[in-house]
C-alpha cells in the first residue's frame, strides 16, 4: 500500500506542479519583473539544501533579500519582516510565501515533493547529513516538501529538533489523502500568516533565509 501511495504521490507532484506553473505563470512573470526593477541582483535565490537520503540539491526561491544577505547582519536568521536586508518587494513575498513558488520547478525535477519535510541548509541545524543523529535521519527517507505537517502545525514556533519530530510523525502517517489534507491546511495557514517569525530570544526557531 505504501508503494502505491508513493507512486500516486509522485504523479500528483509532477502534474500538480506542472499545472501550478501554468496557472501561476502570469504571477511568476510579474514577481520576477518586480524584483528585477526594484533591487540589484538576480531574480532567483538558489541555495544548497539537503534532500532525500541526504543528497544535496539547489532549492529555488524568488530573491527577497539583498545579495549575500546570509553574510550580513544575523546571517541565516531573520527575526522579523523589518530586517533591513529584506527588499521592499521581498517583504510582501515573504509575508505571503509567494517567494516559495519557484520550488514547483524543484518538484517537477524530482528533487522535492509538494508535501514533505522542509529541506534544511547543508550546515544547519547539523553540519552535514552524516552528523544528524540516527532518529533525525528518518526525515530524509522521503523527498523534502514545499509544505509539510510541520508547516501546518508548529511552523517556526518550536526548535529544529521538535520540528524533526513532527516530520517523522508525518512519515509514519503518510498517505496520499493525508498529503491532500496538508495542502488545504497550508492554504488556510498562508492566509493567517502565523508563526513566520519568532521572538528574538528563541534563536533556533526564527525563519531562515
Amino acid at each position: 500500500m505504501r508503494v502505491l501511495n508513493l507512486f500516486f504521490k509522485r504523479l500528483i507532484d509532477f502534474f500538480g506542479s506542472l499545472i501550478g506553473v501554468i496557472f501561476f505563470f502570469p504571477i511568476l512573470v510579474i514577481i520576477a519583473l518586480s524584483i528585477k526593477l526594484t533591487s540589484k541582483g538576480p531574480v532567483f535565490f538558489k541555495q544548497e539544501r539537503l534532500g532525500m537520503n541526504g543528497k544535496v540539491f539547489k532549492i529555488i526561491k524568488f530573491r527577497t533579500m539583498v545579495v549575500n544577505a546570509e553574510k550580513i547582519g544575523d546571517g541565516l536568521t531573520v527575526k522579523n519582516n523589518n530586517d533591513n536586508r529584506i527588499t521592499k518587494v521581498g517583504k510582501t513575498l515573504r509575508a505571503t510565501s509567494l517567494d516559495e513558488l519557484p520550488q514547483l520547478f524543484n518538484v517537477i525535477a524530482g528533487q522535492m515533493s509538494l508535501v514533505g519535510p522542509r529541506p534544511p541548509v547543508t550546515y544547519y541545524p547539523y553540519d552535514g547529513f552524516e552528523n544528524y543523529p540516527d532518529w533525525a535521519k528518518k526525515r530524509f527517507t522521503v523527498r523534502p516538501g514545499v509544505t509539510g505537517l510541520t508547516q501546518v502545525t508548529v511552523r517556526n514556533s518550536v526548535s529544529w529538533d521538535d520540528r524533526i519530530t513532527v516530520d517523522n510523525k508525518y512519515i509514519d502517517a503518510f498517505n496520499v489523502w493525508f498529503d491532500i489534507k496538508i495542502i488545504f491546511q497550508t492554504v488556510i495557514k498562508l492566509l493567517k500568516s502565523e508563526n513566520i517569525y519568532m521572538e528574538s530570544d528563541k534563536k533556533s526557531t526564527k525563519r531562515s533565509i
